[in-house]
């Protein structure tokens, strides 16, 4: 029983002996089981009304959600530890990419060439590396000859280009003389590749190694085939090299936080068989930002002499670069052509921003002013005002980084998964190898080669290339030279 401070006090009245006593005390118990009855009669009203609340008085109380077990926990910090690997690897990745840029365009030409090199290691080790147990005590120079094959390839290449930026030095004419053996060298190194190839079939084993030289010339194919323009690319100007590779990067991670935070929320199918981790989303939403990355980024890098200069010599100790930047890397009022809006419907040509609509009034066309009734449409017009034409050779480029590059990384899972590995290499945390990250980029370097050469500088002939092949004349041939330019300056 539970002594109130009311009971307390009453007792604290009556003397000892009181003949009362007997009927208060009764009188003070029944009052706290009434107190009690109370109490339990508010606390189950206040229990039917939380099951009310919940829509039924018989349904459970919610239970606390049991704690994850360790392997959860466990699994949840794995993931969290590899974003943040990849994080801080990229942002590594970006600076010395960076560091090297601003270094000089010899240096981001070895950079170049040391990828290639490591790249070519990745992907011959994958077929090394399954069918090793053939090749150890069977096969004897497996790896030499493809390392010959890979050497004949890069010297053929690279060598036609240091050549060329001789020819555009007058200053450098003078080493031209050692470039004449270069052709042949090339081709001293293939034939000595081809023969010792075939010198080293094993007849246990030919469809082996044939299947392996075939791999080895798909390699040579994606890695230097599509890569043997590149140095053009830095030499012409290191924005023609830096932003692809930015493109690239940018789809890439777009594609990625895209995917993650939409994927499978619209399109409920896979991009791809290949890659069943691909979104359709991410896609698209890679796409979409990685076109406003690049109106904005070549903006900004176009500002840069550094970037927009081109450089016809070789130095190990760069100089600040000073030129004439090119016509599309100046401001400019571009007025598109109307027969583009044509190919879309009228209220979706109206949203564009700076978009004029011109009309017909009967005697001359006039911006259409909304109620006129004298006027009809005729045409739209867009007219651009401090825009760089490089802004919208960056819009193209943008449009191949994201819907023709990202193949590039298919064809990469799709080798991984023939050969059941996850990554091509670990060098790089988080990321896995050199070929895990430029999977992207060898269709883009030659995208970009072929854009220049196309839209941008059509004309590759220059006075130093003239003069070097004025040189190459006979003296009959250099006196008939002379006498055609008097007749053109006539």
């Amino acid at each position: 029983m539970i002594t109130t401070g009311l009971r307390q006090r009453n007792v604290s009245k009556q003397p000892a002996g009181d003949e009362n006593e007997a009927p208060e005390t009764l009188i003070e118990e029944d009052v706290d089981e009434s107190n009690a009855k109370l109490r339990l009669q508010r606390f189950e009203s206040s229990e039917d009304a939380f099951a009310h609340l919940r829509g039924s008085s018989s349904m459970p109380l919610p239970e606390p959600k049991p704690p994850k077990d360790a392997k959860a926990v466990s699994k949840d910090e794995s993931r969290v530890s590899k974003i943040m690997n990849r994080v801080i690897y990229g942002a590594l990745m970006i600076i010395c990419f960076i560091a090297i840029l601003y270094g000089g365009h010899i240096y981001t030409a070895a950079l170049v060439a040391l990828i290639e090199v490591l790249l070519f290691r990745e992907l011959v080790s994958v077929r090394y590396n399954v069918y090793y147990h053939i090749i150890r005590d069977t096969i004897p120079f497996f790896r030499t000859t493809q390392w010959m094959w890979f050497a004949a390839a890069i010297f053929y290449t690279y060598s036609d280009f240091v050549v060329d930026i001789l020819i555009g030095n007058k200053e450098m004419h003078h080493f031209l003389s050692l470039a004449q053996w270069q052709t042949l060298f090339a081709f001293l190194i293939y034939s000595g590749s081809f023969v010792l190839t075939i010198a080293t079939l094993q007849r246990d084993h030919i469809r082996f190694q044939m299947n392996q030289l075939c791999w080895t010339i798909v390699v040579l194919c994606l890695t230097v085939g599509q890569m043997k323009y590149v140095m053009h690319n830095i030499y012409n100007g290191l924005v023609w090299f830096a932003l692809p590779v930015l493109l690239v990067v940018s789809n890439d991670i777009f594609a990625y936080v895209a995917g993650m935070t939409c994927g499978r929320k619209f399109i409920n199918r896979p991009l791809i068989k290949m890659s069943p981790n691909k979104t359709w989303e991410g896609f698209i939403g890679g796409a979409i930002f990685t076109l406003i990355f690049g109106w904005y980024i070549s903006r900004f890098l176009a500002q840069f002499q550094w970037m927009t200069c081109p450089v016809n010599e070789f130095t190990l100790f760069p100089k600040k670069l000073d030129c004439v930047p090119e016509n599309i890397f100046h401001h400019t009022t571009t007025i598109f052509p109307s027969q583009v809006f044509e190919l879309l419907p009228d209220h979706f040509v109206r949203v564009f921003p700076n978009i004029v609509e011109v009309c017909n009034d009967g005697t001359k066309l006039t911006p259409c002013i909304s109620g006129e009734a004298t006027h009809t449409h005729d045409h739209f017009e867009l007219v651009l005002k401090g825009v760089l034409p490089f802004q919208f050779h960056a819009l193209f480029l943008s449009l191949f980084a994201s819907f023709v590059a990202p193949f590039g990384g298919f064809l990469a899972s799709a080798i991984k998964r023939a050969y059941h590995i996850k990554d091509f290499d670990s060098l790089i945390p988080g990321h896995g190898g050199i070929m895990d990250r430029m999977d992207c980029q060898f269709l883009m370097a030659l995208c970009t080669w072929v854009h220049y050469n196309a839209f941008v500088k059509i004309a590759t002939v220059s006075v130093p290339k003239l003069l070097y092949m004025y040189s190459l004349l006979s003296d009959d041939e250099k006196v008939e030279l002379m006498e055609e330019i008097q007749k053109l300056k006539a």
